[in-house]
């Protein structure tokens, strides 16, 4: 597993052993074979969102395993059955590690079609995209959603999920995501380093905001009266929410939470050819270091995963 028992830069994730956990009522144990990098992952690292109080402890939501133990209470899951979620959040999950205890309705079985490895990038970002868009926005059929980060873990899936939807995707992203935002079905892609998106887009039903920066206030001036903006930044901005108001849209903060029905939602989609994750890079489980060192740059298109 890898731990830490201070918070800090990347270099304070280590390598260390553990006795193998034992499931409680309602619970799976899973041996994981891949576990999902995220930004949230490195803020709780770093002591930026002490989500977990002081260390000891062990970062990570998103994993993917086998099923090697099940305990009484468990009708859903089976000894190898190979299942993906993200449990427990906002409670440590543990996920940098060889095994993992989950409720066993946190979890959701494999998507056929997805490795271990990309299926592992699914869950917190797509829980993301999922609320925010279907929960919250409730995105349908003729609508134009703007996604700004189109390149990056949530965006890249929230492209895909709003086109699924039957929506006009717009999207922001850097030129050297052009061609996968493009790919991922945005119908225009906005470069954000050249263009201003209020100037190039208008009449929008719902924006998704990720990328934080004054970029939620700015995408006020693009949104429809009655449409909708949802931040996965800014979700305690009680002046942004007053300014949505004052425009007549909705503001609405969204994190992922655990959710087999959303879970569900995605697999179905990934079966059905709609949803892709994509994998920028992947790292042994060893180097997670590394992986934080990457994601902390800001520059990844889509998902980092470990392998154990």
């Amino acid at each position: 597993m890898i731990t830490q028992r201070s918070f800090g830069g990347p270099g304070v994730l280590e390598p260390a052993g553990a006795e193998r956990p034992r499931p409680g009522l309602n619970e799976v144990l899973v041996r994981v074979r891949a576990a999902g990098v995220n930004p949230i992952d490195a803020l709780v690292r770093s002591g930026g969102l002490p989500l977990l109080g002081p260390p000891p402890f062990t970062v990570g939501w998103d994993v993917c395993g086998v099923v090697e133990e099940v305990s009484p209470g468990v009708t859903r899951f089976a000894v190898g059955d190979e299942v993906y979620g993200m449990p427990r959040m906002p409670a440590q999950a543990g996920a940098y590690a060889e095994y993992v205890t989950a409720p066993s309705r946190q979890l959701s079985a494999r998507p056929a079609g997805l490795d271990h490895v990309a299926a592992a990038g699914l869950p917190l970002a797509g829980l993301t995209a999922w609320q925010a868009l279907v929960d919250a926005a409730g995105v349908r059929s003729g609508q134009r959603v703007l996604v700004h980060g189109g390149g990056g873990g949530v965006g890249h899936l929230a492209v895909q999920i709003a086109r699924a939807r039957g929506a006009e995707v717009v999207a922001t992203a850097s030129a050297g995501k052009r061609d996968l935002v493009r790919a991922l079905g945005a119908d225009q892609v906005v470069d954000y380093r050249r263009e201003d998106f209020t100037a190039a887009v208008e009449d929008v039903d719902v924006v998704l905001e990720t990328v934080g920066g004054g970029t939620a206030v700015r995408s006020l001036d693009v949104l429809r009266p009655g449409g909708t903006l949802a931040t996965i930044v800014d979700m305690r901005d009680g002046d942004l929410a007053r300014r949505a108001a004052a425009r007549g849209v909705r503001c609405v903060g969204v994190t992922a939470e655990p959710d087999q029905v959303g879970l569900a939602a995605l697999t179905a989609l990934v079966e059905a050819g709609r949803l892709r994750v994509h994998v920028e890079r992947s790292f042994p489980l060893a180097e997670a270091a590394e992986a934080h060192r990457l994601i902390e740059a800001g520059s990844t298109a889509g998902k980092i995963v470990l392998t154990v």
